[in-house]
């Protein structure tokens, strides 16, 4: 008997099919959790990732940033979940009745007994041969080094010309145009016209690039177009267009589709914007906030000018307080003056009183050794003819002549004895 678990159709053996000794006798009961588990392995094992070909239906876009949907076609239908970080990579974005090829897993859905298709990754049907081509020419440019973070060039943060490269008739420049008047219309916006979708649209652009380096009227070049299918993009998916970005002399930002469409010239780019309107913000700065920076400059020269002279004025302080006048210094030179003969004087009145002090000292002295004081006391010097004193009462002889000085006056006599 046929048992269907979700859409799943399953032959097992039923109690009134068989005897009921035949189902227990060497079957083990397994509980559902089990089953399904089972059949969800072998699905798993049996049939590897695959793509699958259908119509997207019952989009459903959950909160959590997964996506369950339907893929059918003629004959058949299966549900389908894209957990969110796939869905994040996704490069387009997907909408009812479109058609995709799926890269899924099939598996079965444990807790509702539902098979359904785990999709890895997903592209838009008939599109595969194009994206295969996209990512050979992007892993050979990339492995080339074209599109070296070390190649890409800053922009001007004050751009003097702004020249846009794009289709008269494309909505994307009327947006560029708009957000350029919007943030400063004080910056000149340069159009270089160009066919931006078609055959030989890539060649064009090309030639429009080596036109305006040639010119160099413009700080800053934006290559924009809107939004599209893989083959409205495509012309900028050509290597020449990568290589004429890389060989700009002027900076180079690419603002193509939208946010999920990635092309080669945005890895070639200098700077990539997710859309058109985002590369016009990239390039041109706001007047408001240009405003708001100088009104923050002129504060700060402001704070640090009055801080300046708030330093000086005090290095000025304190000058002042070490300056004297000149009357001033002369009294107190003429006071210092005074001070010094003050004290010379008294050095002086010192000395001389020293001097007499010590001089009186030398006069006692003097005094004390004077031979005529001695002779004041009653002695007397008696000398020889010769002058020598004499001494020594036997170094005279009878006759010799001898003079004797008293205090006052000397006597000559002559030796009578001895």
């Amino acid at each position: 008997m046929w048992i269907s678990v979700g859409s799943l159709a399953l032959l097992t053996p039923m109690q009134t099919d068989f005897p009921s000794s035949a189902v227990t006798s060497g079957l083990r009961v397994l509980s559902v959790a089990e089953l399904l588990r089972s059949v969800r392995d072998t699905l798993e094992r049996r049939f590897p990732l695959a793509w699958v070909r259908g119509e997207l239906s019952n989009l459903k876009p959950a909160a959590s940033g997964h996506l369950y949907f339907t893929l059918k076609d003629d004959g058949a239908q299966v549900e389908c979940v894209m957990f969110r970080s796939r869905a994040e990579a996704l490069g387009f974005e997907p909408r009812e009745g479109m058609q995709v090829e799926a890269r899924a897993l099939p598996t079965l859905y444990e807790p509702r007994g539902r098979f359904q298709l785990t999709v890895e990754g997903m592209r838009r049907a008939g599109l595969g041969p194009l994206y295969e081509r996209f990512l050979r020419l992007k892993d050979r440019l990339g492995a080339e080094g074209l599109f070296d973070a070390g190649l890409k060039r800053g922009l001007p943060p004050f751009p003097g010309r702004i020249g846009v490269v794009t289709s008269l008739a494309a909505a994307a420049l009327r947006d560029v145009l708009t957000t350029l008047a919007r943030r400063n219309p004080a910056i000149p916006v340069v159009v270089y016209p160009v066919p931006v979708q078609g055959e030989g649209a890539a060649e064009r652009i090309v030639t429009m690039l080596a036109r305006a380096n040639r010119r160099a009227e413009c700080d800053v070049l934006l290559l924009v177009r809107g939004g599209g299918s893989i083959e409205d993009l495509w012309q900028f998916n050509e290597e020449a267009l990568a290589r004429a970005i890389r060989s700009s002399a002027i900076p180079v930002v690419v603002g193509v589709g939208h946010e999920t469409d990635f092309t080669i010239a945005d890895f070639a780019a200098d700077r990539r914007a997710p859309t058109p309107t985002a590369a016009a913000e990239l390039a041109c700065p706001a007047r408001v906030e240009l405003g708001a920076r100088v009104a923050d400059s002129a504060k700060t020269l402001s704070r640090e000018m009055r801080r300046r002279l708030e330093y000086a004025a005090q290095a000025l302080d304190s000058c002042s307080r070490r300056l004297v006048h000149p009357a001033e210094r002369l009294r107190s030179y003429q006071q210092l003056m005074i001070q010094l003969s003050s004290r010379l004087a008294f050095a002086i009145s010192h000395r001389v009183h020293r001097c007499q002090a010590h001089l009186a000292e030398l006069r006692a002295t003097l005094v004390s050794l004077d031979p005529t004081a001695v002779l004041e006391r009653g002695y007397s010097i008696t000398t020889k003819a010769s002058g020598a004193v004499l001494r020594d009462a036997s170094a005279v002889k009878p006759g010799e002549r001898l003079k004797t000085r008293l205090a006052r006056g000397e006597i000559e006599s002559e030796v009578k004895k001895s």
